[in-house]
């Protein structure tokens, strides 16, 4: 059984966040819970959330504010070029609170190392599939989990890829929607175990 779009009002219960910077547009965030497979066989619940754009007008004529579901789904896409060319860092992949971006091989270009993005959005019609990009650093999110009470306050670096925390915390902030991944290992049991974390967004236009 498919499980529900919920949507998500803000503390103050609105259905539609209007936009600081102009009133005319707004966004209604929705949540979705599902359940995802690992490689390694890891059975791990997934919380998804994206935001649904609009104007105020629009979103008020569609009657969103009186919903509390809609049909379909949220669906992830990876890729390795920018979802933003403003903020190319807006929807980098971020292992966990570590700071590591999650990095691939472009298959296309043979490219290794490339920086992975990860953005979430809603499909009304619930047939759209994710789109998943396997990682290539595990080792290095692996030391960051285990190195990272010792070097907090650090900055990150794997695969010339390096985040600082000042970074991370700036890409949290601006971000539309970020999933971010967490990497854990049992400890008697080498195969990984990845769970999404879900971050609350904000959003200016």
């Amino acid at each position: 059984m498919q499980n529900q779009v919920k949507i998500a009002p803000d503390e103050l219960g609105n259905v539609i966040r209007v936009s600081k910077n102009n009133s005319d547009y707004g966004h209604v965030r929705i949540t979705y819970n599902s359940v995802g497979f690992s490689a390694s066989g890891w059975v791990n619940p997934v919380n998804l959330s994206a935001l649904i754009h609009g104007k105020v007008e629009d979103l008020n004529d569609i009657g969103i504010a009186k919903m509390e579901t809609l049909p379909g789904k949220i669906y992830v896409r990876e890729q390795f070029e920018a979802f933003s060319e403003v903020d190319p860092n807006r929807d980098l992949k971020i292992a966990g609170d570590t700071g590591v971006v999650c990095v691939g091989t472009d298959t296309d270009t043979g490219e290794i190392d490339c920086p992975i993005y990860r953005k979430t959005f809603y499909d009304q019609t619930g047939t759209v599939s994710d789109i998943l990009i396997p990682h290539t650093n595990s080792d290095s999110i692996k030391k960051a989990n285990a190195t990272k009470s010792a070097a907090d306050g650090a900055d990150v670096s794997q695969n010339n890829v390096t985040i600082t925390d000042e970074a991370l915390a700036n890409i949290k902030k601006g971000i539309d929607e970020e999933e971010t991944v967490e990497e854990t290992q049992e400890e008697t049991i080498v195969n990984e175990e990845e769970t999404i974390v879900d971050e609350e967004e904000s959003f200016e236009l």
